[in-house]
């Protein structure tokens, strides 16, 4: 039988994966670096990942932070969280969040957020203001421009396409999963290891029916929150902590446009002025926290934060 990959991990030193007891279950969490920094103790940080992805975005992300605590946890509904029931929203996922610094026992933290983790992180600094020292928004976080007339749903499949169409289908093997992820085009230019492990880990089951570990129903109760309900917008004009907005020029398809547009970027610059923008160069949606290059250009927003909250 064709065996799995075995997935790719940073040094056993660097990296541990435990449970966090949350409303309905447990909730996986992977943690890089150490407890607390030797010396005078940096903040650590918290990151959070996208609508169908999992802790294994942050990787990179973790080795260009080699001096602080990091804890990323699968969402509710996706990879190793996926047996967590609803409601789903981005209350719910803050509150998780939260949850998770009371378990690792630190008072607060940088939360950097990719993708829909940009507003559950934007939700968790709105309803849980103490507990954040910054917000670092990976291509998330601040509401999307959606065109007049389209439902949540129609939008999302917009938007998502081949990312939501997966979650119904089914894989004889890792290899035909690794296939699937390869031929997509934000992946034209930067498949390796990495992203190979990342992509191993969102499967279960049993060959030749594995399929991937997200549940439809945590991203459709996302995504309607997420584009109508009140906890972001609530947030976002609320917000009183520093923030980084770190943009990609690309979209999930390796597309132009983005999903933040220049004009789009320019109009949330002018309504926060407490944003500091910068987009990334030569990357997309994906490889902006998946490739070297972009979890650099995350990991120096996130000293910035750190900096300017110690």
């Amino acid at each position: 039988m064709n065996q799995p990959p075995a997935p790719l991990q940073p040094p056993p030193e660097r990296y541990a994966a435990c449970d966090v007891a949350v409303a309905g279950g447990p909730l996986r969490v992977g943690t890089w670096g150490p407890v607390v920094a030797r010396g005078v103790p940096r903040l650590p940080v918290l990151a959070v990942h996208g609508v169908t992805a999992s802790h294994l975005t942050w990787v990179r992300l973790a080795a260009q932070l080699p001096g602080r605590s990091v804890m990323a946890p699968d969402l509710r509904g996706r990879g190793h969280s996926n047996t967590l029931p609803g409601p789903f929203g981005m209350a719910t996922h803050a509150d998780d969040l939260a949850r998770v610094l009371d378990d690792r026992g630190w008072d607060r933290a940088v939360v950097v957020g990719h993708s829909m983790g940009g507003f559950a992180s934007m939700v968790l600094a709105d309803r849980h203001p103490d507990r954040v020292a910054g917000l670092v928004l990976v291509d998330g976080g601040l509401p999307l421009r959606v065109p007049e007339g389209l439902s949540p749903e129609e939008v999302a499949k917009a938007v998502l396409g081949p990312t939501l169409a997966r979650l119904g289908l089914t894989f004889p093997d890792h290899a035909a999963y690794q296939q699937f992820w390869q031929r997509q085009p934000a992946f034209a230019h930067d498949w390796d290891d990495v992203v190979a492990a990342y992509v191993d880990y969102d499967l279960q089951g049993e060959q030749p029916q594995l399929r991937p570990r997200t549940t439809t129903e945590a991203v459709a109760g996302d995504n309607v929150d997420m584009l109508t309900g009140d906890a972001v917008t609530g947030a976002v004009e609320r917000l009183r902590h520093p923030a980084w907005f770190v943009r990609s020029p690309r979209g999930l398809k390796d597309e132009v446009p983005p999903l933040y547009p220049d004009d789009v970027a320019a109009d949330w610059q002018r309504r926060l002025p407490q944003l500091r923008m910068s987009t990334v160069e030569d990357v997309n949606h994906y490889t902006i926290v998946l490739a070297a290059r972009g979890a650099a250009a995350v990991a120096a927003a996130v000293e910035e934060a750190a900096a300017a909250a110690e």
